[in-house]
């Protein structure tokens, strides 16, 4: 069998071998607890049974070549182990110990043995505490884990086994149908377990925690296949700072990769981020209720006019929209509330119909008449131990059955995690309502799930990556820059617009000029000269021959040739177009605020290629220098259409050059008014060799 079809196998095994002591006792008391219904098969070389169960001495006594096998021995024996259930032809393994590529030199030579004894086995791990599958009972897992048997829900990824763990201690009410701790992900990849999981039609939404992006251009095909499947992905990235990459490379050996690209990544292919383990759980437990919607224009009912301030706060701060209620939707509730009700979204409905069961029902029966993408309830239940919450349950009782009457999708959110106990979470699950813990965390999964909803509706133009054609470990050979006339006439040929100009020597600069037409820009050429401005090798504006004549004169010790061009005017904005080759993610295209506040203002944007027209005028969109495009306090607009081919170009040509561009700028690209096209005033380009890497793992 192909290693996809192990992988099936290995997540729905019809048995399980089980090799080790003590620790293989506990996966088979798991899998009991679990209630997996399978054949467990457990193998030691000394013990006669474990945990009542008949031992075999090795693998080749095995009655068969088992679906999936745990494997809780030494880091030698679980390669030797590795090897005999490869021979045997067995599905795949779960990998538990350590002391492999996180371990140093000497681990990661221990980790190509490992890969090279996989063979054609799907192997989770090694250095991973397990997996646990809820839905059919398969517990390859090293110790105890809180969660329970369900018939549909979410499905996580993590490379952390303690936070893998934590996940299933949660008190948030979201079912977890699957969980994964990949470890070191030596053999199977997150990639290849999301375009498994994605063909359980039991999986609602998945989780990943990330400590780095192994297989950009893998993932990123199964993130569009999830698109199409409609399966929404959130993901929780860890490695943001410095000392959050060094932990995450001293943990599994992930290399955690620019933040900045990773946003990219996961902005381009519809997968939501979040960066907060509960908001990670209640954004998933809200996609498995509701799934993911392109829009976020919610209402919101509360009996508190501190709580409907505070999320319209919030909302504004997460850029979910609180339209003012429709008419009829006003009008009703006006009729049920009373002249002393202000009737505005968010609403604060008052006291005055609390604990009247008819006044609440009717109240938000109108309420949830809006035609939103959802509506919201807010509402803490008062300590059990201490408090009686019987009008609490008369007000959930009105929102659940109004819910029922109209359909309309709906939550229930407490302002703190403790505020909905687990009854009440358990019922409005039931129900179709999403209980939601904490009004920040819901409004981050609204917008989520409009995010995720929106790539979903545009999944036929989602592109997965352009595979990186360099392992991390092994930058391109760089090579001197060409000077700034050679990377022009590459860039001209490609089609970005380039002043008129020509390289001359001192003696016959004048000339050129004159040729040219005057005003004219005179620049030192050097490949030796990044930044040109920096070291005076630029003079602007030149309008005579004894200004030209200057220039090259006082240039004379930095060049024996000059650029000589017609000096462009009115340029309505000046951008920076650039393009780096990341280890990880292949070609990087980032476009912003250019000239020289370029650093200053820190204005960009980053995309992945290849990309497409419309991801380059969204992202230009995003700019904070947007409004200078588009025409700011009565200046004209500038010509976005050409901004748009241009960096288009600079897009293609990287693409065609990926084996061998390292770096290329342009700065500014000045942005012209009306249809005056743009021009790259300069362009610095530096080639080099990069080798290609070897496949995943």
């Amino acid at each position: 069998m192909g290693t996809r079809d192990n992988l099936r196998r290995l997540l729905n095994p019809r048995h399980i071998a089980v090799f080790g002591g003590d620790t293989a006792a506990e996966a088979i008391r798991q899998c009991r607890r679990a209630g997996f219904t399978g054949t467990i098969w457990p193998v030691h070389p000394r013990r006669t049974t474990i945990e009542g169960l008949r031992c075999y001495p090795n693998t080749a006594a095995l009655p068969g070549p088992p679906d999936a096998a745990f494997l809780a021995v030494p880091r030698d024996a679980t390669v030797e182990v590795l090897t005999e259930l490869a021979a045997r032809d067995a599905g795949g393994a779960v990998c538990h110990a350590a002391g492999f590529a996180e371990d140093g030199p000497t681990g990661a030579r221990w980790q190509r043995a490992f890969v090279r004894a996989a063979g054609q086995l799907a192997v989770i791990g090694p250095n991973c505490i397990g997996m646990l599958d809820y839905l059919d009972g398969a517990a390859l897992w090293a110790d105890q884990h809180g969660g329970r048997r369900v018939d549909r829900g979410v499905a996580v990824i993590t490379q952390s086994g303690n936070i893998g763990q934590n996940l299933t201690m949660q008190r948030r009410s979201m079912p977890l149908a699957r969980l994964v701790t990949v470890g070191n992900a030596a053999v199977t990849g997150v990639a290849e377990l999301v375009e498994a999981l994605l063909e359980d039609p039991r999986i609602t939404a998945i989780g990943l925690h990330l400590e780095g992006i192994d297989d950009p251009a893998g993932l990123s095909r199964a993130a569009v296949r999830a698109l199409h499947r409609r399966i929404p992905i959130i993901v929780l990235k860890t490695g943001r700072s410095e000392l959050g990459g060094r932990a995450n490379l001293s943990h599994t050996s992930s290399l955690a990769g620019s933040d900045v690209l990773c946003d990219a990544f996961f902005r381009r292919l519809g997968m939501a981020r979040v960066h907060q383990v509960g908001t990670f759980l209640e954004t998933l437990k809200y996609l498995h209720v509701h799934g993911a919607r392109p829009g976020a224009r919610i209402a919101s009912a509360s009996c508190s006019g501190g709580e409907a301030a505070l999320l319209a706060d919030l909302a504004h701060d997460h850029e979910v929209e609180l339209p003012p209620f429709p008419d009829d939707t006003a009008e009703r509730l006006g009729e049920v509330l009373g002249e002393r009700v202000s009737v505005a979204n968010p609403l604060d409905y008052h006291t005055y119909i609390w604990g009247d069961a008819d006044a609440q029902r009717n109240c938000f029966r109108a309420f949830l008449t809006t035609g939103f993408d959802m509506h919201l309830l807010v509402l803490d239940f008062p300590r059990a131990d201490r408090c009686s919450p019987q009008t609490w349950q008369i007000t959930l009782d009105a929102y659940v059955a109004a819910r029922r009457d109209t359909g309309a999708p709906a939550c229930v959110v407490s302002s703190l995690p403790e505020g909905l106990p687990e009854p009440v979470r358990t019922r409005l699950l039931d129900e179709g309502v999403a209980p939601m813990q904490g009004i920040a965390e819901c409004l981050t999964a609204i917008a989520a799930a409009r995010h995720i909803g929106l790539a979903q509706e545009a999944a036929d133009t989602v592109l997965p990556l352009d595979p990186a054609t360099a392992p991390p470990t092994a930058p391109p050979t760089r090579t001197p820059p060409l000077d700034e006339w050679q990377g022009k006439r590459i860039l001209a040929e490609w089609g970005v617009p380039v002043p008129e100009g020509a390289v001359t020597t001192a003696a016959t600069a004048v000339e050129t000029a004159r040729d040219i037409g005057f005003p004219v820009v005179v620049k030192a050429v050097s490949e030796a000269i990044a930044h040109k401005s920096d070291v005076g090798g630029v003079r602007l504006g030149l309008t005579g021959e004894q200004q030209v004549r200057a220039a090259v004169d006082g240039m004379a010790g930095l060049s024996d040739r000059f650029l000589v061009e017609r000096m462009v005017h009115g340029a309505v904005a000046e951008l920076i177009v650039g393009v780096h080759r990341d280890p990880q993610f292949g070609p990087a295209l980032t476009i912003g605020a250019g000239g020289t506040m370029v650093e200053l203002l820190g204005d960009a944007a980053t995309l992945l290629l290849p990309v497409r027209r419309d991801e380059i005028r969204a992202t230009l969109r995003r700019l904070r220098s947007w409004p200078l495009l588009t025409g700011y306090r009565g200046q004209p607009p500038g010509d976005v259409d050409a901004v748009i081919d241009a960096v288009a170009a600079v897009a293609d040509f990287a693409r065609a050059h990926a084996n061998t561009l390292v770096e290329l700028d342009i700065n500014p690209l000045l942005v012209l008014p009306g249809h005056g096209g743009v021009v790259a005033a300069d362009v610095l380009i530096s080639l080099g060799t990069v080798e290609r890497g070897g496949a995943h793992g």
